[in-house]
């Protein structure tokens, strides 16, 4: 009987533990509903949700992302001379609802709520050095965290920072291509690239690497949006 009171004692202690995780997780999904909500952009929980996962009817948008996934793992594949996996394949697709909690709906912040405002302001390029730094400093409680990957993992903080700025300029790309319903596939990308860093994380653990394939992203990037401005204009002048 002691015995099992230890363990619901545990569980319980276990689970309040885990709360403000969960809260700290979830903060730029939950920072981005309040602040919407706040300011009359959306009416309830029900709208939000139905902005956030409202998928593209581009296309070009879906091709865009897989795109991004298949040359960031390859330009490191490439550079490594080989390709290690940490997880067998079909991880991939396990790990996909986990990722979408556990990474995927920050973009209901960062890609709803922040790129925006600061694209408006600034532009393409600054607001996604921007965003890219508010997103580093937003990770960096994660590495003092036990039992995140990012503490226990062996993750680099300096390679972990180039990321973040490379991956901010194509999730910035994936918005201005996306158009309206961009959310949802900087979600999706989001979630599909934690997805697949848990099965090919292994060969990403280089300098050189790091370096190489978030240059390679950033000029993909930038080059995408300006064929997708140019295509605007000249829509726009036919």
């Amino acid at each position: 009987m002691g015995d099992k009171k230890i363990v619901v004692h545990f569980t319980v202690l276990t689970f309040c533990m885990n709360i403000p995780f969960a809260v700290y997780i979830l903060s730029p999904a939950i920072a981005s509903y309040i602040i919407l909500r706040k300011n009359n952009k959306i009416r309830n929980a029900r709208e939000w949700l139905k902005n956030v996962f409202c998928p593209s009817k581009n296309v070009y948008s879906y091709l865009f992302v897989i795109l991004g996934l298949v040359l960031y793992f390859f330009m490191h594949a490439m550079i490594c001379g080989h390709v290690e996996m940490a997880l067998p394949f079909y991880a991939f697709f396990l790990s996909l609802p986990g990722n979408l909690f556990i990474g995927g709906l920050e973009e209901a912040g960062w890609s709803y709520l922040l790129w925006p405002e600061l694209d408006r302001k600034f532009g393409y390029v600054l607001s996604c050095v921007f965003s890219g730094i508010i997103w580093i400093a937003w990770h960096i409680p994660l590495f003092f965290i036990p039992g995140t990957n990012h503490e226990g993992g062996g993750i680099n903080f300096g390679m972990f920072a180039v990321q973040c700025i490379g991956l901010r300029f194509f999730l910035g790309a994936i918005c201005k291509i996306s158009g309206e319903n961009h959310v949802f596939m900087c979600v999706l990308f989001h979630t599909m690239f934690n997805a697949a860093f848990s099965v090919f994380g292994m060969i990403t653990g280089t300098w050189t690497g790091t370096v190489i394939a978030n240059i390679v992203m950033i000029f993909v990037s930038i080059a995408a949006v300006a064929i997708c401005r140019t295509s605007v204009m000249r829509r726009i002048r036919s």
